[in-house]
């Protein structure tokens, strides 16, 4: 298929050629194999510890090259260089980029045990057509976060479909004027997590071919409802984690906050003094859909430049896919954890404090990440996020259609693909 453009798919021979080469010649080799990790996880050299002194025929090194934004470059960089890490963390977005780069390893066969220690869509979101190119590692299903010592005061119910959340959103502005529901998504990330339950799923493999379906009437009718709410004057323009939405959010000038489950924490040191004033729920819905959008999370792959393919398939099925690795992720570096029994093992765990206030918080997380809605990446994600973030930001100042910005970021994504050597489907 020439999901992999033209010129990396010349490379992808190449390199099967080296990669076998380089496993048939270390066969004979003495002493513990030593893989090379790049990741950025808090806490990450822990867990890895956890291991190696399990494990001494099979030691891990980890390198912090570099964070989640800019893994990829450094990867691409030893890519060609031709030397790099035997095993790379990578956000789900940022898969179909290695993918054709002959970055990422097609690992399916050696993963296929312990497939069903994951959802399918979260397995899913590893994959590339039949391909399996890398092992969830944590998990973002979307989360409604509220302040639910405001709602009781300005006498809310916390909104179970987006017609009750838009009622909701002018009810506030009515008893606090200076405050907001909340905002509205000038990300990509957050547009697609809030469509994806409607069918939202900006590519597709067609064949042969990369399918592209940025302004569809899915993701048309998620742009003209917020457009509906900016225009109202009932969602808060402010982009998050900025100082200005740090402040709102630490003052109960924003009421909630809709984003991945890993909120709570990334929240509380931004507002410390909401610690235990926050609870979680399930996201509104469209039209009684279940399933939850998912935003944010990664995985870890292993690389065409390893020499021990085998050994890293090995670590990585302990790390992300056993109870004891998981569980490790999440006690020790404070991941919410893709595998199945590393959710489980949640409950065991303190109350992050931000929403220490609601006793069952680790079981409405773990609900909410039974059921999420699928959803594919293309290899040029970052020029779609750019292109819809510039163009989102400009039609809220000037007033125009946000609408319009999906078909331009539909454009600019299909012309990249074409420009960069790959078939896209009609």
């Amino acid at each position: 298929m020439k999901i992999i453009s033209r010129a990396a798919s010349v490379a992808v021979v190449a390199a099967v050629g080296i990669s076998l080469a380089g496993c048939s010649a270390d066969s004979g080799s003495s002493g513990p194999v030593q893989l090379e990790y790049w990741g950025w996880a808090p806490n990450i050299a822990d867990v890895i510890d956890v291991w190696n002194e399990d494990n001494p025929d099979i030691q891990v090194k980890l390198v912090q090259a570099a964070g989640a934004d800019d893994i990829v470059a450094k990867t691409l960089a030893a890519k060609r260089a031709g030397e790099g890490p035997d095993l790379v963390q990578a956000e789900y977005q940022k898969i179909p980029n290695l993918v054709t780069s002959d970055v990422a390893l097609d690992i399916t066969e050696d993963v296929a045990s312990f497939k069903d220690e994951f959802t399918d869509a979260t397995w899913a979101l590893t994959s590339l057509g039949d391909a399996v190119y890398a092992v969830p590692q944590d998990t973002g299903p979307m989360v409604f976060m509220y302040r639910a010592d405001l709602f009781e005061q300005y006498g809310l119910q916390v909104p179970t479909t987006w017609d009750e959340y838009a009622a909701t959103a002018a009810q506030v502005r009515q008893v606090a004027p200076d405050a907001y529901l909340g905002g509205y998504p000038d990300d990509a990330s957050t547009f697609v997590a809030y469509g994806q339950p409607l069918g939202v799923d900006w590519w597709s493999i067609d064949g042969e071919a990369w399918g592209v379906d940025v302004d569809s009437p899915e993701s048309t009718r998620v742009a003209d409802y917020w457009q509906g709410l900016v225009s109202g004057g009932l969602a808060d323009t402010t982009h998050f984690f900025t100082p200005e939405w740090n402040t709102k959010m630490n003052d109960g000038s924003l009421l909630s906050f809709t984003a991945g489950v890993w909120a709570p924490g990334a929240v509380a040191s931004v507002a410390p003094d909401t610690a235990g004033l926050w609870k979680i729920a399930p996201m509104p819905s469209w039209d009684g859909e279940t399933a939850a959008g998912l935003m944010g999370g990664s995985s870890v792959m292993v690389t065409t430049m390893s020499e021990h393919p085998k050994e890293a398939t090995k670590f990585l099925e302990w790390l992300n896919g056993s109870q004891e690795g998981s569980s490790a992720l999440a006690s020790i570096a404070g991941l919410f954890p893709a595998s199945i029994a590393g959710q489980e093992s949640l409950s065991s765990l303190p109350l992050p404090e931000l929403v220490s206030g609601q006793s069952d918080f680790w079981t409405v997380a773990a609900d909410i990440a039974a059921d999420t809605a699928p959803v594919t990446w293309g290899p040029n994600t970052q020029v779609a996020f750019d292109t819809y973030t510039d163009g989102i930001k400009a039609a809220t100042a000037n007033g125009t259609s946000f609408a319009d910005v999906l078909t331009k970021t539909q454009q600019a994504v299909v012309d990249d693909l074409k420009k960069s050597g790959y078939d896209v489907a009609e």
